[in-house]
């Protein structure tokens, strides 16, 4: 921050603290006049949008926030503003008598009002409502950011999405569409008969990814718990509980660190079919994402990649091939692996194999995949959860799903045969990394297997990078409402 901009700063802070002062006095002198300042409630009869709608002469009763006010003497234009729109209303005194008047003229931008009458138009063309009455719904005794600047430090935004959402539009908006994604998903599971449910987010042992989780601990049972790092485990036992499609769109927590596409607490949807398997599900993720990617294009919006065609399916051994200039197989052993890595500047570090694989691919993959890909070819291995592919044992019946350069979602034929899937756990215990918080097999898991779960595809979406490519944002921190920050000291 330069000094000119840190004296403008100071002088703002300044200004906003004198304001705060000045409206305080106007709520005493309120109160000492007996007037409401804080009423319970105020009988709107409809939102700004539909006033709009309604014709001249008609009758219509508005509330709102007042986002600006000119006073011409005897009267005044005001815009007030709800969570549809604005709506101008013009005041009179000979209208509304001169003891109203008066107090009116004592309100500030950002108080809330509520506003009676009718309908005119404008000399400018705008439908405005002749306010008959006018009630006082609510003081605000700080001033709204100021219009010029818009609220443009992102710092500041992502602390005070209050106000970001009420004086940019774009950010108000980007966010609504968040919304209107998910019912979409919704309104498409549930037409293919998907049963929405939830599952815990305390458990005693996370599960289904590999992720370091946050610990808790109840009180009451005296025991340690997790927040959930993924559903899935518990959405399997319902298949086995005999509920053949279900989903939940959910929080998940992974005590990770935070970038422009992390988010410790993020949204995830997740989908399972008993008697289908991971082709079916790869058809079926991109008629879901299809069907947000045409949702975008009626609400007006141009996402930062169109996600209603160019689909392609790519393995990842050959994407890693023709990115690197180095040959990749899914025989390589873990020692080729570091060598090629070392190589391409990539540091192996002490991890697994599938780890060093996976930097490598995102490092010079990743950033290519920009087109909706689909990636397949993942080792059976590292994939503890899918099915082994009948036709090579060492390739998992798995995809993920890559767009605009990153990962988006990751699905599989799951595995359903609950000696296999001891063997796949006890597997990954023995060979967990340092990061791992993974101590002990979730015995309750296969025991549920072991009275029998039907083939089934599973899929999981992360919401909030789908969002960022709908909206073309740049950073998680813009599509989520609250994101995690450092604190302020």
């Amino acid at each position: 921050m330069t000094v000119l901009e840190e004296i403008k700063r100071k002088n703002i802070m300044k200004k906003n603290k004198d304001q705060v002062e000045i409206r305080k006095e106007k709520l005493q002198s309120f109160k000492s006049k007996n007037i409401d300042v804080y009423p319970n409630s105020y009988d709107r009869k409809m939102d700004a949008t539909a006033a709009l709608q309604k014709d001249k002469g008609e009758s219509v009763k508005v509330a709102g926030r007042i986002m600006s006010k000119r006073v011409m003497g005897g009267s005044a234009f005001c815009h007030i503003k709800d969570s549809t729109g604005k709506i101008q209303f013009y005041i009179r005194k000979d209208k509304v008598g001169p003891e109203k008047y008066e107090f009116f003229k004592q309100i500030d931008i950002g108080d809330f009002v509520g506003v009676e009458g009718e309908l005119f138009m404008t000399n400018t063309g705008e439908k405005t409502v002749l306010a008959g009455d006018l009630e006082f719904l609510s003081k605000s005794l700080r001033p709204l950011p100021e219009k010029w600047h818009k609220l443009q430090d992102k710092e500041t935004r992502y602390r005070k999405r209050y106000l970001d959402i009420l004086v940019n539009d774009e950010s108000s908006g980007l966010l609504k569409i968040r919304s209107k994604t998910i019912s979409k998903i919704r309104s498409i599971l549930e037409d293919k008969k998907f049963i929405e449910v939830e599952t815990p987010i305390l458990q005693p042992l996370p599960g289904g990814a590999a992720a370091r989780p946050f610990k808790t601990h109840h009180n009451t049972f005296d025991t340690e718990l997790f927040l959930r790092i993924a559903p899935e485990l518990y959405l399997k036992r319902l298949l086995v509980g005999g509920w053949d499609r279900v989903f939940e769109i959910g929080r998940n927590f992974r005590n990770e660190g935070i970038s422009t596409r992390h988010n410790p607490e993020f949204t995830m949807l997740e989908v399972y079919s008993a008697y289908t398997d991971y082709r079916f599900m790869m058809e079926f993720a991109k008629n879901i994402i299809s069907g947000v990617g045409d949702m975008i294009k009626e609400e007006g919006y141009e996402a930062s990649v169109d996600l209603t065609k160019d689909w392609r399916e790519k393995d990842m051994w050959e994407l890693m091939s023709k990115y690197t200039g180095i040959k990749f197989s899914p025989g390589d052993s873990f020692d080729e692996l570091k060598k090629k890595a070392a190589r391409l500047d990539v540091p192996p570090g002490k991890d697994s194999p599938d780890k060093v694989a996976d930097r490598i691919f995102s490092k010079y993959v990743e950033p290519e995949l920009i087109s909706p890909t689909i990636v397949t070819g993942y080792l059976s291995k590292f994939s503890p959860l899918a099915k082994s592919s009948s036709e090579d044992e060492r390739i998992a019946e798995r995809f993920e799903i890559f767009v605009g350069g990153q990962e988006i979602g990751n699905a599989y034929s799951e595995q359903n045969n609950p000696l296999v899937q001891r063997e796949m756990f006890e597997r990954q215990l023995k060979e967990k990394d340092e990061e791992s918080d993974i101590n002990e097999i979730d015995d309750d898991y296969l025991e549920a297997l072991e009275y029998g779960m039907p083939p089934a595809s599973g899929l999981g979406i992360g919401i909030d990078r789908l969002i960022m490519l709908l909206t073309g944002a740049e950073s998680i921190r813009e599509v989520i409402l609250f994101p995690m920050l450092k604190p302020v000291k």
